[in-house]
Formats: C-alpha cells, structure tokens, sequence
C-alpha cells in the first residue's frame, strides 16, 4: 500500500513540475506532506532531511562564496586571465578556464552565471561591432557554466540530492573529494570542446583571425572592480581563505575533518569582524533558502520512493521479478544518459530531475547489474546539459537579454544544442566505460 501511494505521489508531483506554472518548492513540501500524513514516511526523515551536513555544506558555501564576490577576487581573477588573449581563440579558451575555475569558489550555477553578467558586458564593449564573435561569447558563458558544474559536489544542488540518495538507499556515499576526482576532468573537457564547437558554429574563419585586445583596465572600469595593482586587503584574505578550505576539502581522507564543518569554520571567518568580507546577515540573504527547502523534501521523497518498494515495483514491470537481465553496461549506461540529456525538455529544475531520475536509475542499475554509483553519477553528469531552449536553465535565461537587448535567439541555442546534446551525451558514456572505473568509479 505505502509502494502505491508513493509512485501516485510521485507520479503526481512530477506532472506538477512538468506541467503548471506553480513553485518546484510548494509542489515538493506538499509531496513529503502527503507522504508524511499517510505514514508512508516519519516526519523525521522529513525534517531531518533539512539537518543533514549536505544541505549546511551549501549553505555556508554560500556564505563563503558571498565574501569572495563582495572582495570582487573572482572578478580580479577572470579579468587577468581573459587580459592574456590575443586571439579570438585564445579569448575563448581563458574565459572557458575563468568559468571553469568559479565552480570551486561559488555553489550553483545561477549565482556563478550571475558572477559572471558583468564580465560578458565588459568583453561586449570591449569587442566592439564584432557581432558574431559577442554572439559566441553569449553562448559560450552559460554552456561552460552548465557544463562544468560537475566538477564539485557544491557545483549544482542536483548533485547533493544524488549523493545523498545513493548514500541512504544504497550506503555508498561519494563525497567531496571522490566526487571532485570524477568531475573535475568531465568538466574541463567538456566545457573546453563546448567551446570550440560554438566558437566554430557562429563565427567564420576571419573572425576567429582578427586580433583581439582585451584589458584588465576595460573590465574593471565596466565591474567597478579593482583589478589592477596590489590586491586589496579583502581580496587577500578571501584568497587565503578560499585556498585554505578547498585544500581542507581534498585532504578529508588525511584529517577526517568533515566538509560541512570546514564550510562552517570558513562562513565564520568570512562574517567575522576585521577578518571578513561580509556580514553574516548580507550573506545570509544571498543563500536560496527555497531552493535547500525543495533539496530537502525530494530528498526525503526519493527515500520513500524507494524504502516503500515503488521504485523495485517499476524496475520489475521494466526488466521482470527479481535480477533483471545482465544488460551490457554500455547499452543500460547509453539509454541512462539519453533520458537524463533530454530530461530538461520536460523538467527546467535541474534538481527536480535527479530527484525523478536518480531513485528510478539506482533501482533499475541494481536489478540490471550495473553498479547503482555508476549510474547515479552518470545521469546526474549527463544532467548538466539544459541549453537547448531560453527556458532550460536560469544561466541561458540569464544571458539571453542582457540590458534589454537579445544577445541570442531560441534558433542559435537549437542549432548549438543539436551538436553538442549528442557531443556531451557521447562524452558522458565513454567517461563512464573509460574513465571513471580507473578513478574508483566501477561500472558493475
């Protein structure tokens, strides 16, 4: 009975998401409520959901991550890599390097692709009447931020959601440094040839040879950012910081010290008098407590979705009673990562889509012998691409209209994303088979 009235919930959930216009959080609170109020599930797990450590990492990431942009050490850092370019190429590539680098400082793709904004306006101006070559540039910065969100477990909330199932369903956790081993190389690679790729489809040979000049002065001037010089004293601290908690975060294994703890000593400092660069209270209103809300309640939702037997029942109906068939990894991996790819098409919440996908894909890995690790990974990974439409992802919404002015059409994202969905697909199933077992992750 408890299987039943879970999958209905579910079911019903996923239909709200997919079809009205009402709040992912409302639908999701109201969801665990139902299943709450049935004792299908304990209020504990409920509420509990909102205390666990993933969901206090996030929250003091955001914090620390507040302290880094209000010292404007982020901006100093992408203006002195893209100053370096010479070459449209070369533009592309250190700004690609510029985003890919923000995914270790700021958690979730919206507040990195807001980071970002004015960085794109002072390259716009800076470029000039080169429209074809701003038309990349639009294109590129909400791609790689997109892309390279799987290079850490803060990157996007979809990847807690994913930990923390696999953790409470099937006892294996990948933490933050396994999760940052697995990702970091996905990312750089894919948002690396994501890059080229747009560059190629929008730009033509003579674009990509005229010369470029680009100054840390020009975007410091358009951020109102200090990025020439000494560093200031707030930009020193927040680099010194930062430096000590990601280290703090890859050295676990040695110190034992949990990343949500080191997270919490790090928010401290940086809210602290005469060390920090914020007030707790300012940083406090840059954290998306909706969004922690939702991760807690679908949370809590894919537990019952799978402590109640609904997810087992569906795995049965797809692959029959008991073990299903040894499926070749490949196959069973390939139809993970084409659902998850084109996922976004009917779910924009990257979050709602791990927290539909991830219960289904963990019960159906283990009734096919594929390792349910594996698996989770993969569909979260092949996740991360959500540019096909203005509508996917708050970053390409984001960068669509800047200023009030269309810097892309739906046409350019459809034409980009009919190359690089497959591209990225691809990727993601030949790191699965070739990669990712050699770095821990074993595919049965």
């Amino acid at each position: 009975m408890g299987g039943r009235i879970t999958l209905a919930v579910f079911v019903v959930a996923t239909l709200l998401w997919m079809f009205t216009s009402v709040d992912d959080t409302f639908i999701a609170l109201g969801a665990g409520l139902v299943l709450v109020v049935t004792g299908v599930l304990e209020v504990e797990v409920l509420f509990g959901s909102l205390g666990d450590p993933t969901i206090w990492l996030l929250i003091f990431s955001f914090v620390i991550a507040a302290g880094v942009s209000r010292s404007g050490l982020a901006t100093r850092a992408g203006a002195f890599l893209v100053s370096g370019a010479r070459t449209v190429r070369q533009l592309t590539h250190l700004t690609t390097a510029a985003l890919v680098m923000t995914a270790f400082a700021i958690p979730a793709t919206s507040g990195r692709a807001a980071l970002a904004l004015p960085i794109f306006l002072a390259l716009a101006r800076a470029l000039g009447d080169r429209r074809r070559v701003i038309l990349a540039m639009a294109l590129i910065f909400p791609t790689v931020i997109l892309l390279s969100a799987v290079a850490t477990l803060i990157g996007a909330g979809a990847h807690l959601i994913t930990a923390e199932m696999l953790a409470q369903t099937t006892g294996h956790r990948i933490d933050f440094v396994q999760w940052l081993v697995l990702g970091v190389p996905l990312a750089i690679v894919s948002s690396h040839l994501a890059a080229e790729l747009v560059l190629m489809l929008t730009t033509r040979r003579a674009d990509r040879r005229e010369p470029v000049r680009i100054t840390a002065e020009s975007i410091g001037e358009a951020t109102k950012t200090s990025v020439t010089g000494r560093m200031s004293e707030a930009q020193t601290r927040s680099a010194t910081l930062l430096a000590v908690i990601v280290v703090l975060w890859c050295s676990e294994p040695l110190h034992g010290v949990s990343p949500a703890v080191v997270a919490c000593v790090g928010a401290l400092v940086t809210a602290s008098p005469g060390l920090g660069t914020i007030r707790l209270k300012d940083s406090f209103s840059t954290v998306p407590w909706p969004m922690l809300l939702f991760m807690a309640a679908t949370m809590a939702m894919g537990v019952a979705l799978t402590t109640s037997g609904a997810a087992a029942w569906i795995t049965d109906r797809l692959f029959g009673p008991g073990q299903g068939p040894a499926l070749p990894a490949w196959l069973f991996l390939g139809v993970v990562i084409a659902l998850s790819t084109a996922a976004h098409l009917v779910l924009q919440s990257r979050s709602a889509r791990s927290s539909v996908l991830v219960p289904l894909v963990i019960a159906a890995a283990s009734g096919t012998g594929v390792s349910p690790a594996a698996a989770a990974f993969a569909s979260t990974a092949a996740a991360g691409f959500c540019q096909t439409l203005p509508s996917s992802a708050k970053p390409v919404a984001l960068f669509h209209q800047v200023d009030g002015v269309t810097t892309y059409t739906p046409r350019h994202l459809l034409r980009v994303a009919a190359v690089l969905a497959p591209l990225s697909a691809g990727l993601v199933l030949l790191f699965s088979l070739m990669v990712w077992p050699y770095l821990g992750l074993p595919v049965r």
